[in-house]
């Protein structure tokens, strides 16, 4: 059988060891007799799973004292409500650079002023807009750091940029495609939430770093599960919590601290990103879709240059046929995508560059 590589966009790659600890959990959790399908999340083995999975998120990204980490379920696209709901009082601003950040501001527009402050939408969302100001009567700035679909991100120079235009206003941001791939100043941030099933877990559970003194400022009546200080003060135990992707966020927490941190999985991923790049620009049938100084380096979109568009689908069963998978590009792009998530070694990405070359070779 030929050796299968996973670049699928979400849910993705998980650390091998992950998956297999996983599966023994299934079988049975820790020793205890019992499938990890079918504990209590109020047993007393099951709380310690909780404490180590908030713990280890706190150490990975220098969490500062004040802030909480509860995990909850809904996805992110959950927290575009929740969001709002917690925080938004009179205005909100969002930078538009993508689908999710889109219906982020959608969902926003139903709780009070939504402002987009900067939009990248002419443009197929093929760069990152800075030719912009935060009103200062906002109660928050929303961000999306990375732009699955598109393949786009916020750069720590861009990022920065927005730390200095922020004044008194906090910032809030949807990390689920980049979290944990880098170094993030968390105090920079009033909320950081993500959907897990990117760099931490499979689908089912979601995190969010809260600062806790950003709640309880706003007059409407917030319904129970949707008020954060709901989760904060049951510890992410409030209501049954995604038990095994919650295990499994635990256990990959675990696998990147011991491969040397966030700082450490950095490097790894500037040298996975700078290598399919590179083959990208010196490829004479691809090219990348982004602009160059606002390319991801979790999700990386290429097309055919026009001469060749008629054999992308000639491509792509070729790429399958090498055990590329998940490459096809999303609809609204087309071309094709390789998701460099934390999980991913270079070996991956090698067999992807060697796979796209002898292609060309054929052409």
């Amino acid at each position: 059988m030929v050796k299968q590589y996973n670049f699928n966009a979400g849910p993705s790659i998980l650390p091998q060891e992950v998956i297999k600890q996983t599966a023994e959990a299934v079988l049975n959790f820790e020793g205890h007799g019992l499938s990890i399908l079918e504990i209590s999340h109020r047993a007393k083995y099951f709380q310690p799973v909780v404490d180590e999975a908030e713990a280890l998120m706190k150490e990975l990204l220098g969490v500062p004292e004040g802030y909480r980490v509860i995990f909850l379920g809904g996805g992110a696209s959950l927290q575009f409500c929740m969001l709002p709901y917690n925080l938004l009082e009179k205005k909100a601003a969002y930078l538009n650079t993508g689908v999710w950040a889109k219906k982020a501001l959608k969902e926003a527009k139903g709780f009070g002023e939504a402002v987009e402050v900067a939009s990248s939408a002419d443009k197929n969302y093929t760069f990152i807009p800075t030719d912009y100001e935060i009103p200062q009567d906002a109660d928050y700035m929303h961000i999306t750091t990375n732009n699955t679909i598109y393949g786009t991100e916020l750069s720590d120079k861009k990022l920065q940029q927005i730390y200095s235009k922020l004044g008194k206003v906090q910032l809030v941001a949807d990390m689920s495609s980049d979290i944990l791939s880098r170094p993030i100043d968390v105090s920079k941030y009033s909320i950081i939430y993500g959907g897990a099933q990117k760099n931490l877990a499979p689908a089912g559970v979601t995190f969010v770093i809260v600062k806790e003194d950003c709640l309880g400022h706003v007059s409407r009546q917030i319904p129970t599960m949707l008020n954060y200080q709901t989760h904060i003060d049951g510890g992410s135990m409030f209501n049954t919590p995604p038990v095994l992707p919650l295990y499994s966020a635990m256990l990959t927490l675990r696998w990147l601290k011991a491969f040397g941190g966030v700082e450490a999985i950095e490097k790894r991923n500037i040298k996975k990103a700078e290598l399919l790049y590179d083959a990208i620009d010196s490829s004479k049938i691809f090219v990348g879709t982004a602009e160059k100084e606002d390319r991801s380096r979790m999700n990386v979109c290429f097309v055919l240059k026009p001469e060749y568009q008629d054999l992308q689908d000639d491509f792509f069963k070729f790429a399958s046929e090498k055990g590329m998978v998940g490459i096809k590009g999303h609809r609204s792009v087309g071309g094709f995508r390789a998701s460099l998530y934390n999980a991913m070694d270079v070996e991956g990405v090698e067999a992807l560059i060697a796979c796209m070359k002898e292609y060309e070779n054929r052409i």
